[in-house]
């Protein structure tokens, strides 16, 4: 999606499940506005906050004029069968984006389009590297050429529908994405308690919730040295988001089964109204 709109709206990294809301990015112009949606990856649910991704997922189906199935050369291609048949049964114009071509081979990419087309039959097949901005150009000019006619969602002068706080805590949750393994940024949520803003700087307190006591201990490190090194990488990148100097703060809390806890996934965010 941020080669799309244009600006960094999502976060990337190279770990599965690192989109765990429904984000929306807007791009206007004189003659149209194009709201996309991006969506976490679909998955197999293990625990609740899973269950709600898929949600996300579902409903962004429903509501879709055009609908952009996302997916890569290295992906199995039967391991989402039930959310491709909901695809199947949508009536809108499905693009097949397959990312990551500067992965693979001619011979496998023309057997990657023909299971494809067994799948997905109606859909239109773009093959794109995003890393390498490869065909991305294309795929917009077929998103614009799809588009239906009709009034604008959003104001002329607004890039998401999300407050700056979402973003503060994305940031920080791609840091620990980066510097953590296993299992440890999967149990992890991020809340900005305070965010205050003047002309020249903002003031940032964030809580890191993680669920097991011996989490805590991992995402601090010795001496303290690796909530440091997250609070730094996610300082500089906020700063360069907001175009502002940025005071920040990060404090660790047990949550505990946080993931499992309908309360606690509603104040999440993870719960769709």
């Amino acid at each position: 999606m941020n080669r799309l709109v244009g600006e960094r709206i999502s976060i990337i990294t190279s770990k599965s499940q690192t989109t765990r809301h429904r984000i929306k990015g807007i791009v206007n112009t004189d003659d149209y506005q194009i709201v996309f949606s991006d969506t976490p990856g679909v998955v197999k649910p293990s625990y609740k906050m899973q269950e709600c991704m898929l949600e996300f997922s579902k409903s962004a189906i429903i509501d879709a004029d055009i609908i952009l199935y996302v997916t890569d050369t290295v992906e199995d291609i039967k391991k989402n069968i039930d959310f491709v048949e909901r695809v199947n049964r949508s009536k809108a114009p499905v693009l097949l984006v397959l990312n990551k071509i500067d992965l693979t081979t001619q011979d496998k990419l023309e057997k990657l389009f023909a299971e494809w087309e067994q799948l997905i039959p109606r859909a239109e097949i773009f093959p794109i590297s995003a890393q390498e901005n490869f065909n991305v150009e294309n795929l917009y000019k077929r998103i614009e050429e799809l588009l239906p006619e009709g009034e604008p969602y959003f104001p002329k002068d607004e890039l998401t529908d999300l407050p700056a706080r979402f973003f503060v805590t994305e940031i920080i949750r791609e840091k620990i994405l980066t510097n953590y393994d296993k299992e440890i940024p999967y149990s992890v949520q991020v809340e900005v308690e305070e965010f205050k803003e003047d002309e020249k700087q903002i003031n940032i307190m964030a809580l890191i919730y993680v669920e097991r006591d011996s989490q805590k201990g991992i995402i601090i490190g010795k001496g303290g040295e690796a909530l440091k090194k997250v609070g730094s990488a996610a300082r500089k990148d906020v700063e360069e988001f907001f175009g502002k100097k940025v005071f920040l703060q990060i404090f660790v809390k047990v949550q505990h089964e946080w993931r499992n806890r309908a309360n606690d996934l509603k104040r999440f965010g993870y719960v769709q109204e």
